[in-house]
């Protein structure tokens, strides 16, 4: 069974949430409710998320502050976020939330069907990159506890083909979504995202090359990529 994905909603007014449940429902992942910026870090201390939707207006630690805190979190930093606003106070204020991290900056009223769309897309990097992990973990123990025989290096042979197509349909997936940034006219949140799933990738790459045979590099371990 495929674990779900976890979609951190954060909004000091309930309603808002109300609307973003029913926006989101249809994705089919876990929907996790913060009404606070200091809720919302307390809940990203112990669950993974795929992305985080942010109101900007919230009494307290507002979102970019908020934003700047998970940031700082090594667990957290590369978390996608998406800040949601009422209120467009112009370019100054867009490019505000891009330098917080941000990979896109939405204001309200929205239209459902494209935040849905841009939140699916960060979903399915999510579930991707996980698929990825779980495979670079079996491939390092049956590199590390099986490696001898012939039967276990054919199986770690094919093992290692599929994480390198898995890893190549990641890298497809994060370059439509450049363009798709792009297209939107959001040049810093393709920048961001980018530079976010480039390090990812790249480290990824690097490995998988390092265990193809003929390389010299058959011990070498497969970078977390948390």
């Amino acid at each position: 069974m495929v674990q779900k994905a976890k979609i951190l909603l954060v909004d000091d007014r309930p309603e808002n949430l109300l609307a973003l449940e029913a926006i989101l429902s249809a994705l089919d992942q876990t929907l996790v409710r913060a009404s606070s910026g200091e809720e919302a870090l307390k809940a990203l201390l112990t669950d993974d998320f795929a992305v985080i939707l942010l109101d900007v207006q919230m009494p307290g630690m507002d979102g970019f502050e908020t934003a700047a805190h998970i940031k700082r979190r090594e667990r957290t930093r590369d978390i996608p976020i998406i800040f949601l606003t009422a209120i467009n106070h112009g370019p100054h204020h867009t490019f505000r939330g891009y330098a917080a991290g941000a990979v896109d900056y939405i204001s309200k009223p929205f239209d459902p069907w494209v935040l849905r769309a841009k939140v699916s897309v960060f979903v399915e990097l999510y579930m991707k990159n996980c698929q990825l992990r779980e495979q670079a973990a079996l491939l390092r123990l049956q590199l590390e506890g099986g490696g001898k025989g012939g039967v276990a290096g054919k199986e770690s042979a094919g093992l290692l083909a599929e994480l390198s197509a898995r890893l190549a349909a990641v890298e497809e997936q994060a370059e439509a979504l450049s363009k798709q940034l792009d297209d939107d006219s959001a040049d810093a949140a393709a920048v961001a995202t980018a530079a976010h799933l480039e390090r990812k990738l790249t480290g990824l790459r690097r490995a998988l090359d390092a265990l193809e045979p003929g390389t010299g590099g058959s011990g070498a371990s497969v970078p977390s990529q948390n």
